[in-house]
């Protein structure tokens, strides 16, 4: 295991595993939140996902296990595949892996000179590279202004397209120093970690992704199903945060004729809950983690209490 799971207690208890349940990790990277959940089984299954090869060369066998190499954007045909019905939990870690931040020819890490890579899967579709040199100005000024949440967006999407008519930008160094420059005083490192943000996202459409995660969670979950939901950026976490509260992502609620709201999901964290001090300290990616829980709505709900520093 070469990953150190992010709020693993927590997450266990919001997934309030039961022995015989079956439980679905979308997540797998290094199997630290899925050898947890095993552990707490006894007859029942997990089924674990992951498109990233090095995630698949990580797992173990296990009589409860079963794994699943594939984008979770598409869990529940894989799920129907292997003839899985509805579920009782699932947890979704939206971090990369430490392994991944880790190893330079991946691309994530603006601490690591590599090729500017960020696909989760490296086998297929494009590089942080084929957007940088290819994506026009206002296509650019799109992706670090929402993705990277960049004020000076417009300004940078420039300086990229400068940079490139004179050089291919093909490696993470090479795209630190156009960027740097731009950066506010003091603020240089946050600065490149939003960019690099905001192209890993384009580069994996995670929105969209998660987006189609969170609409089969409604079908894929047995009523007093769990829904543990791990974000590390606002943009994630406002989409799970609509998503349990309303049963959308926009976070209309619906009402029947009676007024009476409708969704499928009861949120069981009011707040999102947080890595403890110790944690942090300990796992610095825990800091922007943000974790919420819902269960789906034909079950007494139970109220999880998990103290937050």
């Amino acid at each position: 295991m070469y990953h150190n799971p992010v709020m693993l207690q927590e997450s266990l208890e919001g997934l309030d595993i039961k022995p015989n349940g079956v439980y679905i990790d979308v997540t797998f990277g290094g199997g630290g939140h899925s050898n947890a959940i095993l552990n707490q089984l006894k007859d029942g299954t997990l089924y674990a996902f992951d498109q990233d090869e090095d995630a698949k060369n990580q797992v173990l066998a296990h009589p409860n296990l079963v794994f699943i190499k594939a984008n979770f954007q598409h869990v529940e045909k894989y799920l129907k595949l292997h003839q899985v019905g509805p579920a009782d939990g699932l947890l979704a870690d939206l971090g990369i892996s430490s392994h991944q931040i880790d190893e330079p020819k991946r691309g994530f890490s603006t601490r690591w000179e590599g090729p500017l890579d960020m696909r989760m899967n490296p086998e297929s579709g494009q590089s942080a590279a084929d957007v940088v040199n290819n994506y026009s100005e206002a296509e650019l000024h799109r992706i670090m202004g929402m993705y990277g949440e960049l004020k000076n967006a417009k300004t940078l999407a420039l300086a990229i397209v400068k940079a490139r008519s004179k050089q291919k930008i093909s490696t993470t160094e090479e795209l630190k120093k156009v960027i740097t420059p731009l950066a506010p005083r003091g603020k240089e490192f946050k600065y490149q970690a939003q960019v690099f943000q905001a192209l890993r996202i384009e580069v994996n459409q995670e929105m969209d992704v998660l987006a189609n995660l969170l609409e089969q969670c409604t079908r894929v979950l047995k009523p007093g199903g769990r829904l543990v939901v791990m974000s590390y950026h606002s943009l994630e976490d406002r989409m799970v945060k609509h998503f349990m509260q309303a049963g959308n992502l926009e976070g209309n609620l619906q009402k029947d004729l009676y007024g009476n709201i409708i969704r499928p999901f009861e949120p069981i964290t009011r707040k999102p809950l947080e890595a403890k001090t110790e944690e942090v300290l300990a796992n610095p990616r825990a800091r922007s983690a943000k974790l919420r829980v819902a269960e789906k709505n034909g079950q007494k709900k139970i109220k999880l209490e998990v103290s937050v520093c």
